[in-house]
């Protein structure tokens, strides 16, 4: 667990709401709305690793990322949000960076997709797509 102004990033999954973490992504962002609760549950037990950011005086929710991956070399970075009343703190940038670069997969080649953030995940050296919304990050120590 990482403190982070009046915010807590932890990576344990029983911490979890997946209340909000449904509400977010079935109503919030462009690339969730497809899917059912079902769905959303069964990605989020399969997941290797999920990071929440947590409102320190209430524990509450307010932001989220998860991770798929081989486990060895290569990972998938999905459904980082921040939801609106916690946006402008930076959240979306720490949750990526205890994602990608504090956890488990830091020499991993990251792979995601996103229409809108760019340039955000930039910053964590991910190249510019050659074109539409795959974004991709070499590992650490230069092999493929």
């Amino acid at each position: 667990m990482r403190t982070v102004g009046a915010y807590e990033l932890d990576d344990d999954p029983a911490r979890v709401d997946l209340d909000v973490v449904w509400k977010c992504l079935s109503a919030d962002v462009y690339w969730g709305k497809w899917r059912d609760r079902e769905l959303v549950e069964k990605v989020f037990r399969n997941a290797w690793r999920v990071v929440g950011a947590y409102e320190t005086s209430s524990g509450r929710l307010v932001g989220f990322a998860r991770a798929f991956s081989d486990t060895i070399g290569s990972a998938y970075l999905a459904d980082v949000f921040v939801v609106d009343e916690a946006r402008g703190a930076g959240l979306g940038e720490e949750l990526v960076r205890e994602m990608i670069d504090n956890g488990p997969g830091a020499e991993f080649r990251w792979m995601l997709h996103t229409a809108d953030a760019h340039g955000l995940y930039r910053r964590f050296g991910f190249g510019d797509p050659p074109e539409g919304q795959y974004m991709e990050r070499a590992r650490a120590n230069g092999q493929a």
